[in-house]
């Protein structure tokens, strides 16, 4: 899955951040509602956690904006309100589940993989390119109908790549991504793990950018 966390609680928001990337997920996180607006706009996510209580934007106007521009990837919103009224009015604003500080990680990825589900059965589409097919729900990758075996780092970058058809997409975007680093120095880390995912979708599918990084076309 590809996963927005909008959440300006600088521990919390690493928690949530770490504990995804180990399962497997690519994770942007955006600390203001201003940059996680932009990108929730922007970037095609699976979902999106919202917390209501942001320094310069209200969640709740935010969500309200995403709905109204026919945003309509999954939320899940964060609040430390526990009245009603205030979970009644995020679902009202156009969230599609609400969960309650202080919380477990279990129960949140629990819940963010029951709005993947209940979205793909609405008509998500699987990312497909000519034969090779990923299903960020289900988290599985097929080549000619049979399936593959990959791992968590290899299935995210994929990921990153197929939802980016033909854009370049560079080697410290993936470290980011993936491993939550950012440094050039790490690159060869990307080139180690494209290789042996070429091996298993064949060499041919992801293209080489020299000097900048990969793209699928």
């Amino acid at each position: 899955m590809r996963i927005l966390i909008i959440e300006d609680e600088k521990q919390l928001a690493a928690n949530i951040k770490s504990f995804l990337l180990k399962k497997g997920d690519a994770v942007d996180l955006a600390v203001t509602g201003e940059e996680g607006a932009y990108l929730a706009e922007n970037e095609p996510y699976d979902v999106v956690i919202l917390d209501l209580m942001l320094p310069d934007k209200d969640g709740l106007k935010i969500c309200q904006s995403l709905r109204q521009k026919e945003v309509k990837t999954p939320i899940l919103m964060l609040t430390a309100r526990v009245a009603v009224e205030e979970r009644v009015a995020g679902l009202n604003a156009g969230a599609d589940d609400y969960l309650t500080k202080p919380f477990a990680l279990t129960e949140l990825q629990a819940r963010l993989e029951a709005l993947i589900r209940r979205n793909q059965s609405e008509g998500k589409t699987i990312l497909k390119i000519d034969k090779l097919e990923l299903n960020p729900a289900s988290h599985t990758v097929s080549l000619d109908k049979k399936s593959l075996l990959l791992t968590p780092k290899e299935f995210a970058i994929l990921e990153m790549l197929m939802r980016r058809p033909g854009q370049v997409v560079t080697r410290s975007m993936i470290m980011e991504h993936v491993w939550d680093y950012n440094f050039e120095s790490l690159s060869n880390v990307v080139d180690v793990f494209v290789n042996t995912l070429r091996k298993k979708i064949g060499k041919d599918v992801i293209k080489t950018v020299h000097g900048v990084g990969y793209k699928i076309e």
